[in-house]
């Protein structure tokens, strides 16, 4: 949870400066900052990734992960159950920038594949290195968003700390009941979803890599590594 704690300092923090420096932010700037992140984000990445143990287990579960979340189309339901919300938000009151801060922050605080694979090694490993790095870009972006839509901005710490919290919490109680080899592999799983989310930041590729349909990947080692030891206990020695 501490994790969570500076994440939510950290856009009350922003939100406070996007209020009170407003007239001083520029775009530019803005983006300067966001590609800066974007490289940190991707080294955070590449440094969970190189810690598999079992490379093929990475990649297996990476593929099959991924046509599971795309069969589904993980990220279009998140996009719609964000467009269902802001729009049910706004019914009540069609003009209020507090409406409009709350709702467009809230989810883009919490509805990432960062946040998730950040709170799951925070549960699992007690590494607060990913949920921190996402706290500091949740900064940077609520100084944008309460520059222009105002206090609401702040009050997505709300939803912040009961999403984001109670996965890592969740991720803690189911944690030491979890190998030790199924934790390592979630982490590089974890870690590749995350350089995937730098990608993004960063602009590399000509369409946005839909990380969202990658997250049950970060689960399948779960199933994979015991799979794995079973059949290799059936192969002649």
């Amino acid at each position: 949870m501490l994790a969570t704690v500076i994440n939510i300092i950290l856009v009350l923090a922003g939100s406070a400066a996007g209020l009170l420096f407003k007239n001083l932010i520029s775009e530019k700037l803005m983006s300067v900052i966001t590609h800066a992140l974007g490289l940190c984000v991707f080294g955070i990445g590449v440094s969970n990734l190189i810690g598999t143990k079992d490379m093929l287990c990475v990649i297996v579960c990476m593929v099959i992960g991924t046509v599971i979340g795309s069969a589904v189309d993980i990220e279009a339901r998140l996009e719609s159950a964000g467009d269902a919300l802001r729009a049910h938000m706004a019914q009540g009151d069609g003009s209020s920038r507090f409406t409009e801060g709350f709702v467009n922050a809230s989810l883009l605080f919490c509805v990432g594949a960062m946040a998730i694979t950040g709170s799951i090694d925070a549960g699992l490993n007690h590494n607060y290195t990913t949920i921190i790095s996402k706290g500091v870009i949740d900064g940077v972006t609520s100084i944008s968003f309460a520059a222009t839509m105002g206090i609401g901005v702040a009050f997505s710490v709300i939803p912040l700390l009961i999403y984001q919290g109670g996965i890592t919490l969740l991720a803690g109680w189911v944690g030491p009941y979890l190998p030790e080899a199924v934790i390592t592999e979630m982490t590089a799983v974890g870690g590749a979803l995350i350089v995937g989310i730098s990608v993004n930041m960063l602009a590399l590729g000509k369409e946005k890599i839909k990380v969202g349909n990658m997250l049950p990947a970060m689960f399948l080692p779960i199933a994979y590594i015991p799979l794995a030891q079973w059949l290799s206990g059936l192969l002649p020695g």
